[in-house]
């Protein structure tokens, strides 16, 4: 099986990630569209095909076409999108229906639309004494595809944005390698 993955942060998520693929027998390839993000660093260091595309200039359905060309000819089957600071246009929704997932650092509905720490700093602004992450199927609405998977996480008082993006993304970590198994 090969998988492609869009990334535009540091790529936390991605080692262990990477690992639970190969372990599993798929090959992955990761895209990212920020040439300076950890993400790309991070795959380099596991041996994973890397590319770094540039979206200067371009639309979202032309960037989004360009990627397409590459997950044609690396064959790829399913698309995960870890940290990817991007809106998917229905170019790829097209191409790869009900193959392209998201992670969520939020139990959706929840904080839909939201980003990274924004997300969680929101979590606790507005007194929340729970969190977790989602992974969806990406539609042509932003964060409203098909739940596939939540997990929780008590928000304790004393919890930063920071470190309860820390519990999230072990529940992040859990989830993926979760789906990794389901789709294989």
């Amino acid at each position: 099986m090969n998988i492609a993955v869009l990334a535009s942060t540091n790529g936390t998520n991605l080692p262990q990630f990477f690992s639970d693929a190969k372990k599993l027998g798929i090959r992955c390839i990761l895209i990212s569209n920020k040439q300076d993000c950890g993400a790309l660093q991070k795959a380099k260091n596991e041996g994973i095909e890397s590319i770094f595309i540039s979206p200067t200039g371009k639309t979202r359905e032309d960037f989004d076409r360009e990627i397409l060309q590459i997950l044609i000819q690396e064959k790829i089957q399913h698309i995960f999108c870890i940290g990817y600071m991007r809106i998917i246009s229905s170019v790829l929704i097209e191409a790869f229906p009900n193959t392209i997932y998201n992670i969520h650092p939020s139990l959706l509905p929840a904080f839909a639309g939201g980003m990274d720490t924004d997300v969680h700093a929101q979590v606790i602004k507005k007194r929340c004494k729970v969190s977790g992450a989602t992974v969806h199927i990406i539609s042509n609405e932003v964060d409203e595809g098909p739940i596939l998977m939540q997990k929780a996480c008590l928000v304790e008082d004393n919890d930063t944005a920071e470190s309860l993006k820390q519990k999230v993304q072990i529940l992040e970590q859990e989830m993926l390698g979760n789906m990794l198994k389901k789709i294989i």
